[in-house]
């Protein structure tokens, strides 16, 4: 379903954003190549002093890689939940005004991206127009009601990953390219120095966006599947076997 939501939901009028939490990150000397003058080798501190941590709060649109991203102290749901509502206000606020669909066919849109799904999304009686995907971790802070609701009645459909399928998650993607050049061989003395490198290095990306793409396992298959089958000329079809 998620992989679906990635290759078919923008092609389908609906924007497709990725939503998780990076780190915790210590303020302590992080691992990583740095750069040092000539025979001045960077030296570690002989004392262990922690400097308390960071998370990184991050919302990622990956068909145009565009990064929302705040740093925290603490990614409690009391801290999440009204920073990922207000971004994505904003986030609706600049999508086209959605088309209004007859009240079977709005339902079965929504329904489509719970298909095959064991444990579903309770979707009210009244269902506004469905304008945004949002890919989640399957954290059980993600489905307080007070917040799935929200997301419902702005128009998002919340999609979870599966126990051990963070790897569906785009967003763990554009974590790690953040936090790798933020932290790398770098030495942060406080929470608030990792807060301010993270953030500023999110500023850094937006200056000019990356779009990502899903290559996901599923899609290697359908490729190398497509590479076996015989070509013909004239056309991009393909046929399942040699034609006699």
């Amino acid at each position: 379903m998620i992989e679906g939501a990635y290759l078919e939901g923008e092609h389908s009028g609906l924007s497709v954003w990725v939503q998780d939490e990076a780190g915790p990150y210590q303020a302590i000397p992080q691992p990583g190549s740095s750069w040092q003058p000539e025979g001045e080798p960077a030296r570690q501190p002989h004392e262990y002093i922690r400097g308390g941590t960071a998370k990184l709060l991050t919302l990622f649109h990956p068909l145009t890689g565009a990064l929302r991203a705040k740093g925290v102290t603490s990614s409690a749901n009391a801290v999440l939940h009204p920073w990922l509502e207000g971004e994505l206000a904003e986030v609706l606020e600049a999508l086209p005004t959605a088309t209004a669909l007859p009240e079977a066919e709005n339902r079965a849109r929504w329904e489509h991206w719970q298909e095959g799904l064991s444990e579903k999304v309770a979707l009210p009686e009244k269902l506004p127009a469905l304008r945004l995907l949002l890919v989640l971790d399957n954290l059980k802070g993600h489905k307080t009601a007070s917040f799935v609701s929200w997301l419902i009645e702005h128009g998002v459909m919340p999609l979870y990953t599966p126990i051990a399928g963070s790897w569906l998650n785009m967003a763990e993607s554009i974590q790690r390219i953040i936090t790798r050049r933020a932290l790398n061989g770098q030495h942060p003395t406080s929470a608030d120095e990792v807060i301010g490198w993270l953030e500023a290095t999110v500023r850094g990306w937006n200056a000019s966006p990356t779009p990502f793409i899903w290559g996901g396992k599923r899609q290697a298959r359908r490729e190398r599947a497509r590479a076996r089958r015989p070509r013909l000329g004239g056309s991009g079809a393909c046929a399942a076997r040699p034609v006699a």
